[in-house]
């Protein structure tokens, strides 16, 4: 069994049946680290977290912007690894037309240290942070990584959920439209998807 299938069979069967380990815990929906999602068109709530680069990094930083891109992920759930490349382009499509991308990491297991290596070894052209408190997690109701929302120019959540339709051939890039729509003054048709992923497991508040 080569190692791609493998990666993938682990995130389908922690998927469907709820299974979970240290590395990829997976959701539970119960968890009282867990908040409800933040609805579309409510005001994006505020965070703070550290910047592999050592600086600090809010929504504050999006001013001006015509959308924001708020990515929960992480350096070790498969499907987060897979998404990389796929936020490195969308980073490089985007660039210079006043589009804000922020990654943010929340997991308890996981160190900004970490982090700052994988930045240096993939290449990562985005700002990547880690929120060691999980509040911004917990603020914007995210459960899996990756789970995306997409903010228009007031910092209103116009979409929330996965970043495209599926991690194996996508054919529909539901954040790529979302931001398109916001740069064209209107809203997103599509406003919700089902986020897949690892879930997230951050520090309890």
């Amino acid at each position: 069994m080569n190692r791609r299938f493998s990666l993938g069979l682990l995130s389908a069967v922690a998927l469907v049946s709820g299974f979970s380990t240290v590395d990829f815990p997976m959701v539970n929906l119960l968890s009282s680290t867990h908040a409800a999602e933040l609805e579309i068109g409510a005001k994006a709530p505020d965070f703070k977290a550290k910047g592999v680069d050592g600086k600090d990094i809010s929504l504050a930083d999006s001013k001006g912007t015509k959308a924001t891109v708020i990515a929960f992920t992480c350096n070790r759930c498969p499907v987060s690894i897979a998404y990389e490349d796929r936020f490195i382009d969308f980073q490089k499509k985007f660039a210079g037309k006043d589009v804000k991308f922020i990654a943010i990491n929340v997991n308890s297991s996981e160190d900004i240290q970490a982090m700052k290596q994988r930045v240096e070894e993939k290449g990562i052209n985005y700002p990547y942070a880690y929120d060691q408190s999980g509040d911004s997690a917990r603020a914007f109701g995210a459960r899996v990584t990756p789970h995306v929302f997409v903010l228009d120019g007031e910092g209103k959540l116009a979409y929330q959920g996965a970043f495209d339709d599926k991690q194996d051939g996508p054919t529909t890039g539901h954040v790529e439209n979302a931001v398109k729509a916001l740069m064209q003054g209107k809203q997103p048709e599509v406003k919700t998807t089902r986020p897949f992923g690892c879930g997230i497991k951050p520090n309890k508040g």
